[in-house]
């Protein structure tokens, strides 16, 4: 199976910045996108970064010049460095994984889920 821990959230002030982390482990052949995901409960989970293997990036319109995110492959680590951050962007940040996991000597395509870090930005 796979693992993945999200680390890096906590409580900030408006303006301030917080670093997320994001470690896959366990039965990795190769993770293909990592992505961070958001959440207020209740509400639609929406795609806030995504990165490639290869280094390519997407973000969402409401975050761009104000999140960046990379990742270490050797790791299979998934960073998200946000800054300047406003009240609006407090939410459960969840990582995912898709890629390709093996199991005695198979390989299965994989999408898994951290358990999400909480990040709250007061005014």
């Amino acid at each position: 199976q796979v693992q993945l821990v999200e680390s890096g959230g906590g409580l900030v002030q408006a303006g301030g910045s917080l670093r997320l982390s994001c470690a896959a482990s366990g039965s990795i052949f190769r993770i293909d996108a990592m992505d961070w995901y958001r959440q207020v409960p209740g509400e639609q989970r929406e795609l806030v970064a995504q990165i490639t293997s290869g280094g390519s990036t997407n973000y969402a319109d409401s975050v761009k010049g104000q999140f960046t995110i990379s990742r270490d492959n050797a790791k299979n680590t998934v960073y998200l460095q946000m800054n300047s951050l406003k009240p609006e962007d407090t939410d459960v940040y969840y990582c995912n994984a898709k890629g390709i996991r093996t199991s005695s000597d198979y390989y299965y395509a994989m999408d898994y889920w951290g358990k999400g870090t909480l990040v709250t930005v007061s005014s």
